[in-house]
């Protein structure tokens, strides 16, 4: 699976989520913490947590992603909902996989990596209007190296 968070016009990210199967796109808005509570949801994830969602304003439209998590197989379903307070019930499925939570984890880490290396982190607080998100990146990478290598192994 791969993710793209591309920076468009100030305060606003184009993202693609695609596999070998399908692929989504959709806008999120500067206005919710998007890219911080994406990295602390997967964190949670990797951290053992069974269900996580995080949500993806696009001013009305929302995507809502809901991760689950059992043994090392986790399921993402990306909702698009006509307002950001809908019930989940309202929402059209437009992205749903099965995924093993290092391949997760490896492509979000990979994600914000190259948005780095794009923009630097100066390029993409000008862009984005936030700082980067490296505190909830690095997080991330610290709980997924020891996912992978548990007690120093």
């Amino acid at each position: 699976m791969r993710i793209t968070w591309m920076l468009g016009a100030h305060g606003w990210a184009d993202c693609t989520l695609e596999d070998r199967h399908a692929k989504a796109e959709f806008t999120a808005s500067y206005i919710t913490s998007a890219p911080e509570e994406f990295l602390t949801a997967v964190a949670r994830l990797v951290a053992g947590e069974t269900e996580t969602r995080v949500q993806f304003e696009a001013e009305p439209t929302a995507y809502r992603w809901i991760f689950y998590r059992e043994s090392d197989d986790s399921w993402i379903r990306v909702l698009e909902l006509r307002d950001g307070s809908d019930h989940d019930n309202r929402g059209t499925e437009i992205w749903s996989s099965q995924l093993d939570i290092n391949q997760l984890a490896r492509a979000v880490i990979r994600c914000f990596d190259e948005v780095a290396k794009t923009h630097g982190e100066s390029g993409y607080r000008g862009k984005w209007g936030e700082h980067f998100p490296r505190t909830e990146l690095e997080a991330l990478r610290r709980l997924w190296n020891d996912h992978r290598h548990p007690h120093g192994a």
